[in-house]
Order: C-alpha cells, then sequence, then structure tokens
C-alpha cells in the first residue's frame, strides 16, 4: 500500500545554482528544469518523499516585485532562490570556490590565498543556512551538494539548533579529496573540515577521497577515526561513505535510435571511412588533461607515422569558467598546441586533430560517442569523469575501447575494461592508443561487457542507493 501524501518524507536538496534555467521572456520570468542524473533519480520518488531544491538562480534580482516573480515562476519545479547580488556571487563562485578551493581539492599546489572572497565564500554560505533553517522543520532530511558549500553544515546545524529543528544533514562532494600535504596549503582548511563534520553523513565518490578525508579529520583536528567509516569528533559521530554517481544509459539508447541521429551516424563513418576514430569530450578546464592529450597525441604520431591519414582525434573542448584568467590562458595554449599538431602531422589528404572550442548538441553527441573507435580521457583528477559512462553507453555496436586515465575517479571501477595510462607519460599514452586501436575483435567485446555491467548496474543501483542512504540519514538523526 503507497504512503499518503501527508505520510511524506520532507527532504531538502541544496546546491550551489539552481538545476532550473530562468530568464527573462517579454517582461516575465520563465523557468525550466534541467536535465541530469540527480533531477531524473529524483523523478522517481514523489510517492514517498516531497523534496524541495535551495540554492542560486543565476541571476542576480534586486527589486521585490520581480523576486517574488522568479519565486512563484520557480514553484512549480518545487525549487526555491537564494538572492545574490552579482559581486558576492562572483566571489563566491569564481573568487575562492573555483579559483582558490578547487585547484587544492584537485592536487594542486602553488595557489594563491585572499582573504576577499573567502569572506564572500563564508557570506554566501551563511545565507544559504538563513533560508534554508527557516524552511526546514523537525525532521527534515537536508542534502547539501559540493564544495561551494563546505561551511553549509555547521552553519545550519547551530541555526536549526536555535530554532529547536531536529534534522539529518547529509553532504556529497562531487570532486576528489586531495591527500594531507594538499590539504595543507590551504590557510582555512580547518573551517571547512569543521564546517563538514557537522553532518551526520559525508559521501565521496571513491575510497581514496574517503579515506583522504578520515586521515585529515585524524591529522588536523585530532578526530578518533579507529573505527571504520565513523569519525567522533566534539561528542559527534560523523558517518562517511562511498556513492557512486551514475548516467542515465537509456537516454542515449533512445537518442541513437532517432532516424536523424542515425543519418547523422552514417554521415560521420562515410565521412571517415577506413580510418580509426578517437574522441575526446571534455570541458575545457585544467584537471582534463587537455595539454597533456594533445601532447600525448602528438608524440603518438610521431612514433607511427603511417597513420597520420588513418587516424583522427575529434577533440570537443566544452567552454568553461571564460571569464577567468586561467582558463583564458588554457585555452590560448590549447589554440596552439592543435595549430602545431596539424601544422607538423597534415597532408593533402586532411589533418589528423580536429580540435573544437564549443558545445555540442546531445545528437550530435551520442553519433560522436557511436562512431569513435576510442574514447581518450586525460584527467590529471577528477572527481569521477561521466564522460566514460556516456562513451560506454553508446558503443553497444562498436564495442569502442575506453582508453583512461588512472586518476580519474572512474578509474577506480573502469580500470580492467579499459586500457589505464598515466596523463602525465607522454610514451605511456601512445601505447595506450595504439594498443586500443589495434584491439582484437574478442578483447574489445569482452573490455566492453565488462563496462557495460558497471555502468548499467551502477545505474540501476543509483536510485536504492539514494533511499539507503537516506534510510541511514534517518537512523542517524534519532
Amino acid at each position: 500500500m503507497g504512503e499518503s501524501a501527508n505520510t511524506k518524507r520532507n527532504l531538502i536538496i541544496v546546491s550551489n545554482r539552481l538545476p532550473v534555467s530562468v530568464r527573462r521572456v517579454d517582461g516575465a520570468f520563465q523557468s525550466s528544469l534541467s536535465s541530469g542524473g540527480l533531477v531524473t533519480a529524483l523523478s522517481g520518488l514523489t510517492k514517498s518523499t516531497q523534496f524541495r531544491w535551495f540554492g542560486w538562480p543565476g541571476i542576480e534580482v534586486k527589486d521585490p516585485e520581480e523576486r517574488a516573480e522568479v519565486v512563484e515562476s520557480l514553484e512549480k519545479h518545487r525549487a526555491t532562490p537564494i538572492f545574490l547580488d552579482s559581486h558576492l556571487a562572483h566571489e563566491h563562485y569564481n573568487g575562492f570556490s573555483n579559483r582558490i578551493l578547487w585547484p587544492i581539492l584537485h592536487y594542486t599546489s602553488g595557489i594563491l590565498y585572499d582573504d576577499g572572497p573567502w569572506q564572500a565564500y563564508k557570506r554566501v554560505n551563511e545565507l544559504f543556512a538563513d533560508a534554508i533553517a527557516e524552511a526546514a522543520e523537525s525532521g527534515t532530511l537536508i542534502w547539501v551538494h559540493d564544495y561551494h558549500l563546505m561551511l553549509l553544515p555547521e552553519l545550519l546545524r547551530k541555526q536549526l539548533q536555535m530554532q529547536g529543528k531536529g534534522c539529518a544533514i547529509g553532504f556529497s562532494l562531487h570532486t576528489p579529496f586531495p591527500a594531507g600535504d594538499f590539504w595543507r596549503n590551504l590557510p582555512v582548511r580547518k573551517h571547512l573540515i569543521e564546517g563538514l563534520l557537522s553532518s551526520d553523513l559525508i559521501g565521496f565518490h571513491t575510497d581514496e577521497y574517503k579515506h583522504n578525508f578520515i586521515d585529515t579529520c585524524a591529522s588536523l583536528l585530532g578526530a578518533q577515526t579507529q573505527i571504520p567509516n565513523q569519525i567522533q569528533y566534539k561528542n559527534r559521530l560523523v558517518c562517511t561513505d562511498k556513492f557512486i554517481v551514475g548516467i542515465d544509459p537509456q537516454k542515449f539508447t533512445d537518442t541513437l535510435r532517432r532516424p536523424e541521429v542515425q543519418e547523422r551516424i552514417k554521415s560521420l563513418k562515410e565521412r571517415y571511412k577506413g580510418m580509426k576514430v578517437i574522441v575526446g569530450i571534455d570541458r575545457l578546464d585544467h584537471i582534463k588533461g587537455l595539454t597533456q592529450k594533445l601532447k600525448g597525441f602528438d608524440y603518438f604520431l610521431d612514433d607511427h607515422p603511417e597513420l597520420r591519414t588513418k587516424v583522427v582525434l575529434i577533440q570537443v573542448a566544452v567552454p568553461s569558467r571564460e571569464d577567468v584568467k586561467e582558463y583564458q590562458d588554457l585555452e590560448t595554449e590549447l589554440c596552439t598546441i592543435a595549430g602545431k599538431i596539424n601544422g607538423k602531422h597534415a597532408t593533402p589528404e586532411g589533418t589528423p586533430l580536429l580540435y573544437m572550442h564549443r558545445s555540442v548538441s546531445f545528437t550530435e553527441l551520442t553519433a560522436l560517442y557511436s562512431v569513435a573507435d576510442a574514447c581518450l580521457l586525460t584527467s590529471t583528477r577528477d572527481g569521477m569523469n561521466l564522460v566514460s559512462f556516456e562513451y560506454v553507453a553508446c558503443q553497444e555496436q562498436n564495442h569502442g575501447v575506453l582508453v583512461l586515465s588512472e586518476f580519474a575517479g572512474a578509474a577506480a571501477f573502469m580500470r580492467d575494461g579499459s586500457i589505464p595510462f598515466h596523463p602525465a607519460n607522454t610514451s605511456e599514452m601512445s601505447e595506450a592508443l595504439f594498443a586500443a586501436l589495434n584491439l582484437g575483435d574478442e578483447e574489445r567485446k569482452e573490455k566492453f561487457e565488462s563496462l557495460w555491467n558497471f555502468v548499467a548496474t551502477n545505474t540501476r543501483e543509483t536510485l536504492a542507493q539514494m533511499r539507503s542512504t537516506w534510510g541511514l540519514l534517518l537512523k542517524l538523526a534519532k
């Protein structure tokens, strides 16, 4: 027998940015829900859970009447906006979260700390805590997402206690958590760790990230960590666990069956007939190892000059953080390297590298995945890298080979079905790529089936894992 509406469990989901696009159309505000793994998974929980999103709507709205219009527009998506002025949003997101915290989390040293962005980061976390504590009721489950809000659990816990509300708080980190020597480079590291330790449950993508966090709690704060997956600190017991994020492979399967996509696949196969196609789909970010990828491909062509007219790397670099100088410099560097590669290895028949600095449509993406004989991912550090999942979801017919950096989070689960390599070792990358393009049919099929079983199983278990997580939160809250 199903649960009645008045017995539904309340869940508040918190992320820096709402999964809803808000825009002004003909003088009025309109909103549309984004697609994505968490959005899709939560759609199946409406019978037992009443959930609401909290986050920044992505636009600055100062006028009270206009704010009321935005609130009304978002209500149909069960979304609640937390309004920020543009300067505060910029300093929080670009200044601290992405210029200081993001590099540290991805094992980068030598960052330049600035107190101004840190103050903005704290202020945004305070505003989130105020809004969520006011909306929450005793017994509400609160699920906070990612590195933009690492102070929120502690701030929120204090607010809830002052209001006499008892709520379980879970936190999911979607990036790596680094080893201690890297984390020590951050002057405010203690504040961030203490912020997280007001959660009841903290989730990571891999065991490595989880163990790094536990070790940091012990060394930095003297927390008790003798019991596996538990942290005892200041009379609080915090649980940690590994939670694998997944994709919806059926979405890719359905898209591949569409007539226009089949026609595009046919066109691409004709265009690259007799050639081996390698695909790379990455957000333009330092952690994706794009400079290493292009230099490794250059080395590969030097090693195998006979393949210059028989192989093509189609590299899509999706624009990211274009207002940040470091990312502008990276794009300039990549364009320069790409030009040098084609200038060096081009023939009258064509060029071995197609570098695209733009987004591509989902239909084009699935077609590219489908025709590629190999997918080359060169992350220097990555929380998971779902491109590896997406490529596998499109390879049921082709049995393409995944060539995967050992530093992508996905490598912890997909190593046996892929060809792993170290992204800084150009000769090793070249050898891995050559092996992938020359793998026999049986071994290709065997590797694909191993990867497909993981992707499909992980996807089926995502919803069950969420239910299990919330069940644990309920238990911890009692």
